[in-house]
């Protein structure tokens, strides 16, 4: 409970440091200067409470009094000495003037200098490939901070004032975490189409984790946005006992702005990451070519334009085995390459698509190809407007290279060899947030995950639930030409055959009677008033 009050605390903190902001920018600019400034003072702080306990051997009473310590211990003979110490240990040094802490007393001070805050923000990205560019969207010289160097002075200093009542000294990673991913998502909602660049909801990804069970070895995105999906499968793998220590996790973001973002968002959780040396597209420029993953998770732009063009498209070896994809959408060129990246024995995908790759005509023998390998386990339709970004339905698959069989995660499964198993989520749209987004309870997706499991276990024969799931055997989708649409498959019940549309008649023809009486009644009474106002007499 105290961790939910210190969180929402947090929270409100930051949210009103967006306020300083809302007035002059939109909230896909000052994204970048409030969660930039927020990872600054989390670096800083970081650092100030490490530095102490190295000096102190324990933990400040404030930070001040850690950059106290801290600018006297540099002025003796160790000081260098204490630098190098810190470098190895933070991978960066920050300076005392340079400190979060040093620059929220001088705004409270009105002797703020954001000269020595690009200065700050300058070292960090020089200390470490790792922080490499992570504040160039932070322009504290622009004209939408204000008019004039005073008043865009002014406006850094404001939100520096804001962001320091924040106490992070007594907050762990998990509610620092939870208050950026707040953030991010909260922008996601304000930015609209936008936000599809950087941010899938929650409670997908939860879906996600939850059937895949990326519990060890290597976990893969290949378009990771602001790194959510392995923020989700480390909380999926601490809430079932797992040591989050023992994933790795890679990925790739082609836009610059959200690659700094994801940066920030797993250096905050304390996630190890591997995002290869730049943003660049997946397609064009693979920067883990020659690694395979046991996970995969991914949410690719939906029905991406322009994705071919970069030379030896058509050679690509990701796709060979499948045939070339369509150089006007990028769906099948996202499933080939994940599958190109899974482990080959063992790897386990999950990913969203766009409805209309269920059964596109022009990627039939690709599909045809996947479901005669055996590569497709799942296939789950989401609800409509669960993302920010569009209101359309998507689908969920699930891609597994063993369906053999065998010991998984303590439980023993069956040979699922010809099977996919087919689930329809598009009626699951009653819990609303936001006026009018949907999202999956946890209930709903302990439900989905039970199916999924209890099919992976039990007897395939007459696995089904009308209207909600069923596991059909290749020869029936054979039969429907490869198609993956689950209501080709899922029994839909014709509830107008059990009306009895004699009583429904009956029914119809007294509510209508009342009504005319009513109307009848209301009529008199309205005739009445107006005689009695003179009216309608002779």
């Amino acid at each position: 409970m105290a961790e939910q009050e210190n969180s929402k605390d947090l929270i409100s903190v930051l949210w009103s440091g967006a306020d300083i902001l809302r007035s002059k920018m939109d909230a896909n600019e000052y994204k970048d200067y409030l969660l930039g400034i927020v990872f600054y003072k989390y670096l800083s702080d970081s650092f100030l409470i490490k530095v102490y306990d190295m000096i102190c051997d324990g933990k400040p009473g404030t930070l001040k009094e850690a950059l106290d310590v801290y600018s006297e211990e540099l002025k003796g003979e160790d000081g260098e000495e204490l630098r190098m110490a810190m470098k190895d240990e933070c991978h960066y040094v920050i300076e005392p003037e340079l400190t979060y802490t040093y620059f929220a007393d001088a705004a409270r001070n009105n002797s703020f200098n954001r000269e020595q805050l690009q200065k700050g923000f300058n070292n960090i990205e020089q200390s470490d490939l790792i922080f490499a560019d992570l504040f160039t969207d932070i322009d504290l010289y622009s004209n939408r901070l204000g008019t004039g160097d005073q008043k865009q002075s002014d406006t850094i200093s404001s939100l520096i004032k804001e962001i320091d009542k924040a106490d992070l000294l007594n907050s762990d990673a998990e509610i620092l975490g939870n208050a950026y991913e707040y953030l991010i998502g909260q922008f996601a909602s304000e930015t609209g189409k936008k936000a599809g660049e950087f941010y899938t909801p929650h409670s997908i990804v939860e879906l996600i984790a939850s059937l895949i069970e990326p519990f060890d070895g290597t976990v893969y995105d290949p378009c990771c946005g602001s790194g959510g999906m392995f923020v989700q499968a480390a909380k999926f793998i601490e809430a079932h006992g797992g040591n989050t220590k023992a994933v790795n996790v890679y990925g790739q973001e082609s836009e610059p702005a959200t690659y700094r973002l994801a940066k920030m968002n797993l250096a905050i959780r304390g996630i190890s990451y591997h995002l290869g040396d730049r943003a660049i597209s997946t397609f064009s420029d693979d920067q883990h070519k020659e690694l395979k993953f046991d996970y995969i998770m991914a949410n690719p732009p939906f029905n991406l334009k322009k994705y071919a063009e970069y030379g030896g498209f058509e050679t690509d070896p990701r796709w060979q085995g499948y045939g070339i994809p369509p150089t006007s959408n990028a769906n099948y060129a996202w499933i080939l390459h994940i599958l190109n990246k899974l482990n080959v024995s063992r790897g386990i995908a999950g990913f969203l698509l766009a409805n209309g790759a269920l059964d596109d005509s022009d990627t039939q023998g690709i599909r045809k190809q996947l479901i005669e390998s055996d590569k497709v386990e799942a296939i789950i339709v989401l609800p409509r407007n669960m993302f920010y970004s569009t209101d359309i339905s998507v689908t969920l698959w699930i891609l597994n290279n063993n369906k053999k069989g065998g010991p998984w995660h303590g439980r023993q499964l069956r040979d699922r060899a010809g099977e996919i198993l087919f689930i329809d989520l598009r009626t699951w749209n009653s819990n609303i947030y936001e006026k009018k987004y949907v999202r999956l309870s946890e209930t709903e997706i302990d439900k989905v995950r039970q199916i999924y499991l209890d099919w992976q276990t039990e007897n395939f024969f007459e696995y089904a639930e009308p209207e909600l799931y069923y596991a059909a055997h290749r020869d029936e989708i054979q039969e429907k030409g490869y198609s993956l649409v689950p209501s080709r498959y899922i029994e839909f019940i014709d509830r107008d055959t059990e009306i009895d549309y004699k009583s429904a008649l009956s029914e119809m023809s007294c509510k209508f009677d009342e009504l005319k009486k009513r109307w009848d009644a209301n009529e008199t009474e309205l005739i009445n008033a107006f005689k009695v106002l003179g009216y309608g007499e002779e």
